[in-house]
C-alpha cells in the first residue's frame, strides 16, 4: 500500500489543518498515514530555527491565515491562549501508540488545542482525552514516561533531521519531501506517481 510520513507537532498550527486533510486525501488515494510525532523544539534547536523569531505585522497576517484556512476547510479553529504550548508529553503519549490509536489520539490532542484551547501539556487535560480515545489512560500516560519512549520520540525527531526535515508538517512520499498544509495536492500527485 502507497504511504504518506506525516510528521507533526501538536503545537503547529499547520499541523492541525494536516491532520485533518491528509487522512481524507489519504483515503481517496488509496494510501496509508504513517503518523511521526516529534519535538519541534529539538529539531529547531538542531537548525538554529526559532519560532517566536517574526515580526508583529507577520503573526497577525498567519494568525488571520489560519483563521481563512478554518473557513475554507470547515475545522473549527481559535489561537489558544497558551502559545506556544510544551508539547513534549502529549507527543510521547501519541509515540507510544499505534497504527489507528496513535492517529485518533493524535486528532483528539490537535481538537483540544486547536479548538478548545485546552492546556494540552498537563496530564489531566490528556487523561481525559486518552480515556475518550477509549485507551487506558493511567497505563498510557505511564508508558509515556519511560524511557523507552523518550528515546522513541528522540530517534524519531533525529530521523527526521537526517532526512531534512526543518519544520512541521513535512509529508514523505518515498523519500520525495513536501512541508506545509498547503502542499498537499503535490503529496497527491506523488502518491498517484506511486
Amino acid at each position: 500500500m502507497r504511504t504518506v510520513d506525516f510528521y507533526f507537532d501538536f503545537s503547529s498550527t499547520n499541523s492541525y489543518f494536516a491532520a485533518f486533510m491528509l487522512p481524507e486525501l489519504a483515503q481517496q488515494l488509496g494510501a496509508q498515514v504513517n503518523w511521526l510525532p516529534l519535538h519541534s523544539a529539538a529539531l529547531f534547536r538542531d537548525t538554529g530555527f526559532e519560532v517566536m523569531a517574526m515580526s508583529a505585522r507577520k503573526a497577525r497576517y498567519l494568525w488571520r491565515d489560519h483563521a481563512r484556512y478554518a473557513e475554507l476547510t470547515g475545522l473549527p479553529f481559535q489561537k489558544p491562549s497558551r502559545f506556544p504550548i510544551k508539547t513534549a508529553t502529549a507527543l510521547r503519549c501519541a509515540v507510544a501508540l499505534s497504527g489507528a490509536a496513535r492517529a485518533a489520539f493524535s486528532q483528539a490532542v490537535f481538537r483540544a488545542y486547536w479548538e478548545r484551547d485546552e492546556n494540552i501539556g498537563g496530564h489531566r487535560v490528556l487523561d481525559a482525552l486518552a480515556r475518550g480515545c477509549g485507551l487506558d489512560a493511567a497505563a498510557l500516560l505511564r508508558e509515556a514516561d519511560t524511557e523507552k519512549i523518550r528515546d522513541e520520540l528522540r530517534a524519531i525527531t533525529a530521523r527526521a533531521f537526517e532526512r531534512g526535515v526543518f519544520g512541521v508538517p513535512i509529508f514523505f512520499v518515498g523519500e520525495e519531501m513536501f512541508w506545509g498544509k498547503d502542499r498537499l495536492d503535490f503529496v497527491a500527485r506523488w502518491l498517484k506517481r506511486v
